[in-house]
């Protein structure tokens, strides 16, 4: 009997998509040769991310099992500090779904391409249409809206935070991302009713293929500034087919969702949540070795590199990072047994030394514990899927085809 942990570094990717070149920041700059992981190394090792670290980027951990060469083979790029010969699994996996978002590369890794494309809401001031704000304002019992722009998360709060506290109305926002943002302030407006906001809108806006609302709760004053908290929560689209988290199910097993993996799939097929801070995360991931049974999936996703570090293009941040994700690898593959799989990817990537503040389209390591050492070359999203669904001896396959 296995049992299976797919573990997400949120934007770790590691460049080499093919079809970067459809893809843009700035909305005229081009994807093409954005490298996630090889350019934080590279500027590593050039002393250019020396804030809170320093020397070449030290992930010894995930390297032993092939994350260097998963680079070096999804792009050719240099990999500075990551030489290792790996010890397991390793390889590349490339998307198909249009787009570079946090929905699109899980359903696809989880065995479900998207079959459509987002919809988006223009760079313009106002963004919404009007039937959206009115929605929003008759759910929230206020009078307008705040922001109706594409906006940072973090700026925005700057910038409209003590309004807010002095109107009461909720602060809407967008980004490139197919998403409409609400933040609020916990004790002034109240967490549920936030929560209540975004459920109520949610239809409205799937429908528009809009493919999430993200509740964005934050606390602080206008003196002591103001702080998004962790009860972030994604009222996402429905995937439109089964995916992997459905097939675990359905077979009797369990899915164990940490992070935000049970907002992303809309809570379909999910068995349990864990949510917190990256820190905390990694404790509920290394305590689910205890508590996981045969047959059962532990889906974890680690936001923080995307949200604090790639948006904001902090190189040594993302780098910091890293190394923190790397030192606590032990712990987690310390805690496997016979049969396990214990995998590590990523769902798009976030180049934090390319222009703009959007995702960047990249290909994603695959490194993974369990199965000895092998390479199993460049392959595709689902493919991981499939791998995954093969491991716990599942019928199903979605889209891909197993690695393994």
């Amino acid at each position: 009997m296995t049992r299976a942990f797919v573990i997400v570094m949120d934007s770790v990717g590691c460049g080499g998509a093919p079809d970067a070149h459809k893809f843009f920041n700035n909305k005229t700059v081009p994807d093409t040769g954005a490298n996630t992981l090889a350019h934080i190394a590279q500027a590593c090792a050039e002393g250019r991310a020396e804030d809170g670290r320093s020397g070449p980027l030290s992930v010894p951990n995930l390297d032993a099992l092939g994350l260097g060469a998963a680079i070096r083979l999804a792009s050719g790029d240099q990999t500075p500090g990551m030489t290792a010969s790996p010890t397991g699994l390793w390889g590349a996996a490339e998307e198909v779904s249009p787009g570079k978002d946090t929905p699109t590369g899980h359903w696809e890794i989880a065995g479900v391409p998207l079959p459509w494309d987002w919809g988006y809401f223009p760079d313009t001031v106002p963004a919404f249409p009007e039937d959206v704000t009115t929605a929003i304002c008759k759910a929230a019992g206020v009078d307008g809206i705040l922001g109706d722009k594409h906006a940072s998360g973090t700026v925005v709060l700057d910038e409209l935070g003590a309004e807010h506290i002095r109107t009461g109305r909720p602060i809407v926002y967008t980004s490139v991302d197919s998403v409409i943002q609400i933040a609020a302030h916990e004790e002034h407006f109240g967490l549920d009713r936030l929560y209540a906001v975004c459920e109520a809108i949610a239809p409205m806006v799937h429908d528009m293929r809009i493919g999430r609302v993200i509740a964005r709760p934050f606390l602080g004053s206008e003196a002591k500034g103001f702080t998004r908290t962790t009860n972030r929560r994604d009222f996402a689209m429905t995937p439109p087919e089964p995916t992997l988290c459905d097939w675990v199910t359905d077979a009797g097993g369990k899915v164990h969702a940490i992070g935000k993996i049970g907002d992303i799939f809309a809570h379909r097929g999910i068995s349990n949540v864990r949510k917190g801070a990256d820190a905390d995360l990694m404790e509920y991931l290394v305590a689910s070795f205890d508590g996981a049974q045969d047959g059962d999936l532990v889906f974890a996703n680690f936001v923080e590199f995307d949200t604090k570090y790639g948006h904001r293009r902090d190189i040594a941040g993302y780098a910091r990072a890293l190394e923190w994700f790397d030192s606590q690898v032990p712990r987690v593959l310390g805690k496997m047994r016979a049969g396990d799989l214990v995998l590590f990817t990523a769902d798009h990537g976030n180049d934090p030394s390319w222009v703009g503040t959007d995702h960047t389209r990249e290909r994603v390591p695959v490194v993974a514990a369990g199965l000895g050492a092998r390479e199993v070359g460049q392959v595709g999203f689902s493919d991981i899927g499939a791998s995954v669904a093969a491991h716990l001896g599942l019928n199903a396959r979605g889209a891909g085809r197993s690695f393994l």
